[in-house]
């Protein structure tokens, strides 16, 4: 299977799928039963990845630890009213092994629905979580050495360096080379059951990080485990869960691709002038970048962005380099984060409008100009001396071997605002170009040479987002 420059992977809360599914079937549903309309449905809306949260074994001690939480309840009752235990099998994140879990079907059921996906052609992500374990692991017992130790000699519970312990997890020793020889092994078993992973906070057992944290200093684990899994796997993709600035450091250590959590916040902060300069990067950079608007771990999109703010990050967000990455609910408009140790959601309804420019905005992404073409940021001018709201603009260009052109441009700003974007055109380009506006209904026809040079003129509203196709004005019925 080839996978394009530019791939788009939907994030499926497994769990919540096939308890939803269940509740139709009127039994327990297991892997084996997602339906083929939803692969098909997923793999003709353009994605190249589905990433299934949560398919590996959990364990009594971990799902008795998120029943019993007080504030983890109060979150639980706070997503459904009506909660119940059986809405809590605990966090997936817990791992008491990396098979899959017996409720789901098994190995053998994600290996069924691993060729199902291959078929269309699909790539299989699944979790690796390098930090901690479950409490219910077997090696808490065979093999308590690959643990940190409590001041009890027992091993003690999983954390990052600024927060308060996981109550669910016990910290692997990283400082310990057989803790890292076993954590490699467990990557090389999953690297035969699907395509990719994405590991959790995976900056956690960086060196330097894990001696701030624990005070011992291991040596790399990630080059050494990267390396291991491609002997064997030389196209296994690494996805990076990272914060803390991080995320070029994971790429040199192995990562296809590494969270961009600094876009996100820039976009939530809602300035432009911080997302460009976030874009001056390199595409060597930009390029192994993970783009999302929300996933398990984030709020819902539809209930951070308010209208119009949210059509506007999305596009900023999954127009330019990187893996675009979206997350089950998102494009139906789902308000309500459903936690990882919850395998039920609320009952939402699809907010129709985002639903609407969600279904436009794939249509583009499906685009082979925007999967395999080259990406350039423009530059923003004033549309006249003393004219500031240029600065609330943010433009860029996706051009194709065959002189295709997408024009992305976005007034990031609470207030109206005007500004000149000098478009990319061919040195031979002449006469009348149209610029057909493919999220709305606007089509402009503007001469080539002064698109080239003084640029196209924008005036538009607030939070308002364009991507024009662009094509000569006789081309213009055949430009899709």
């Amino acid at each position: 299977m080839r996978t394009p420059r530019y791939p788009s992977l939907y994030q499926l809360n497994t769990r919540v799928a096939l308890t939803a599914l269940a509740r139709r079937l009127g039994r327990p549903a297991t892997l084996d039963d997602l339906p083929d309309a939803d692969l098909d449905r997923l793999a003709g809306l353009g994605f190249d990845w589905v990433w299934l949260l949560s398919v590996w074994q959990t364990g009594s001690e971990g799902r008795r630890l998120s029943r019993t939480n007080p504030d983890w309840l109060a979150e639980f009752r706070h997503t459904l009213p009506d909660l119940t235990d059986a809405d809590i099998p605990g966090s997936g994140f817990a791992i008491a092994g990396y098979t899959v879990h017996a409720d789901l079907g098994g190995d053998d059921a994600l290996a069924r629905l691993r060729d199902r996906l291959r078929a269309r052609g699909l790539r299989l992500m699944l979790d690796f979580v390098p930090n901690h374990t479950g409490p219910d692991h077997p090696w808490a017992t065979s093999h308590p050495e690959y643990y940190v130790a409590g001041p009890d000699g027992r091993p003690t519970q999983g954390r990052d360096p600024y927060f308060p312990p996981w109550p669910d997890t016990l910290q692997l020793d990283y400082a310990n080379p057989a803790t890292q020889d076993a954590m490699a092994g467990e990557l090389v078993k999953i690297a035969g059951q699907c395509d990719g992973v994405r590991c959790d906070m995976a900056m956690l057992v960086l060196p330097d990080v894990f001696e701030r944290t624990w005070g011992r200093r291991p040596e790399p684990f990630w080059p050494m485990a990267v390396g291991r899994v491609r002997e064997r796997s030389p196209d296994f993709t690494f996805m990076a869960e990272v914060y803390w600035d991080r995320e070029w450091e994971m790429q040199q250590q192995g990562f296809d691709y590494a969270y961009d959590k600094r876009l996100y916040d820039r976009l939530r902060e809602g300035h432009a002038r911080p997302v460009r300069e976030h874009f001056r990067a390199g595409l060597d950079y930009q390029d192994r970048l993970a783009r999302f608007l929300e996933n398990h771990d984030e709020p819902r999109a539809a209930a951070t962005f308010p209208a119009g703010v949210h059509e506007a990050a999305a596009v900023v967000t999954f127009l330019t380099p990187g893996l675009r990455f979206f997350h089950q609910g998102q494009l139906e408009g789902h308000r309500v984060r459903i936690s990882p140790h919850l395998n039920r959601g609320p009952d939402e309804p699809t907010d129709p409008a985002l639903a609407a420019f969600y279904d436009r905005l794939l249509d583009v992404l499906r685009q082979p100009v925007v999967r395999d073409g080259r990406w350039q940021l423009l530059e923003c001018t004033p549309a006249w001396d003393g004219n500031g709201t240029w600065d609330g603009y943010l433009a860029f260009a996706w051009l194709g071997p065959a002189d295709d052109i997408v024009l992305v441009v976005v007034n990031y700003a609470p207030t109206q605002g005007q500004c000149y974007v000098r478009v990319p055109l061919p040195a031979e380009a002449t006469g009348t170009w149209r610029l057909r506006d493919v999220l709305g209904t606007a089509v402009y026809d503007r001469d080539a040479a002064e698109l080239r040079t003084r640029g196209l003129y924008v005036d538009a509203p607030a939070w308002r987002a364009a991507v024009f196709a662009l094509g000569p004005a006789r081309d213009a019925d055949a430009v899709e």
